[in-house]
């Protein structure tokens, strides 16, 4: 996926949002700045950007990565922040797989009970 990654052109795509759901675009633009203001919340936003960026790597988004790494490390997070956090997205996309190979068993009837 990240082979269609563009940082600087891919924003030009943002036309059909633009043109077909402006009121979508605009609500969403709002909430997304309502998540990640700078103050006036209770998780600090080093943290709110940290844990966005654990979302974009387990969900595998590159435009995520790009931007909440970037945000974070602006928010104050340091190299070893953004180690842990990565090494913590691993932790819990490996448990998932873990745990939902579980299913494999109790679906196919392999395992007795």
């Amino acid at each position: 996926m990240t082979d269609f990654f563009d940082r600087e052109n891919d924003r030009k795509y943002d036309r059909a949002y633009k043109e077909t759901t402006p009121d979508i675009l605009k609500a969403f633009g709002e909430f997304n700045n309502a998540v990640f203001a700078s103050e006036g919340r209770e998780i600090p936003l080093k943290y709110r950007e940290l844990i966005a960026y654990a979302v974009g790597l387990t969900t595998q988004c590159a435009y995520c990565i790009d931007a909440h790494s970037n945000a974070a490390v602006k928010a104050g997070a340091t190299e070893t922040e953004l180690a842990e956090t990565a090494w913590t997205a691993s932790a819990l996309r490996a448990g998932g797989a873990y745990a939902h190979g579980r299913l494999g068993f109790k679906l196919t009837g392999t395992h007795e009970h």
